[in-house]
């Protein structure tokens, strides 16, 4: 694949000005890391159907803003994309597109081991998430998700290619992901039906835990059958 040139961070945001400010700071912040801060990052937030603050939020920051009424996070996030690759068009295949969600907090070297991997030739990387504590979220349902989550993690410092997909820790090349279809029309599991095509496709893709996101623990979901879902249905559990 071709060595990044340019990056885009795609967020899609329903109703969330509440939490945004601190997505949009960590990502200027993984922006500036010395191993990102030599190329053009666009930061991309989609509001979608959004009636609070969260427009208002993102032009604060500096964010390029896709207002849309989809109700739906897999069309929200594909067109960001959208977006991301027409603004930056000029840097073809060099563009490398990032996502993460408007209730996360990314580490500061997020962008830079991404690109990292990038230039080591990987079509895409599949990160981790760890819960933020949230005043809903309960010990014992933190406890039954971490059991869950880390189930087949094996003992020790080595590497572990993790089973998971989070659109809140996830990054692709631009033409892996055209070529694959890009994230597809659904209201849910959008991020891991395009691994799934670019896995069959035969893409590099690399499944690790060497820096996690840190996402809210919160139960209301925003969208049927994500991650706010599951959490529902371990403290119900």
């Amino acid at each position: 694949m071709t060595a990044p040139t340019a990056c885009a961070v795609v967020v899609p945001a329903h109703e969330e000005g509440a939490s945004l400010t601190a997505t949009l700071h960590s990502l200027r912040a993984a922006a500036r890391h010395p191993e990102a801060a030599g190329l053009p990052v666009l930061l991309v937030v989609v509001a979608d159907a959004c009636t609070d603050g969260t427009v208002a939020v993102a032009e604060a920051a500096g964010a390029y803003v896709v207002r849309a009424a989809f109700r739906n996070v897999g069309r929200a996030r594909a067109s960001g994309a959208a977006a991301a690759l027409r603004l930056l068009s000029a840097y073809g295949d060099g563009l490398w597109l990032a996502t993460t969600d408007a209730d996360t907090v990314v580490p500061p070297r997020w962008l830079a081991h991404q690109l990292h991997h990038a230039r080591q030739g990987w079509d895409c990387v599949v990160g981790t998430v760890r819960l933020a504590p949230h005043p809903p979220l309960s010990a014992t349902t933190a406890a039954r998700h971490d059991a869950h989550y880390f189930a087949d993690r094996p003992p020790g410092p080595g590497a572990w290619r993790h089973p998971h997909v989070h659109g809140a820790n996830l990054g692709v090349a631009a033409a892996p992901y055209l070529a694959a279809g890009g994230f597809p029309p659904l209201a849910h599991s959008e991020d891991r039906r395009l691994v799934t095509q670019l896995e069959r496709a035969g893409r590099r893709i690399l499944r690790t835990d060497t820096c996690p996101v840190l996402t809210s623990g919160r139960v209301d979901s925003r969208a049927p059958h994500g991650f706010g879902a599951f959490l529902t249905s371990l403290a119900n559990g």
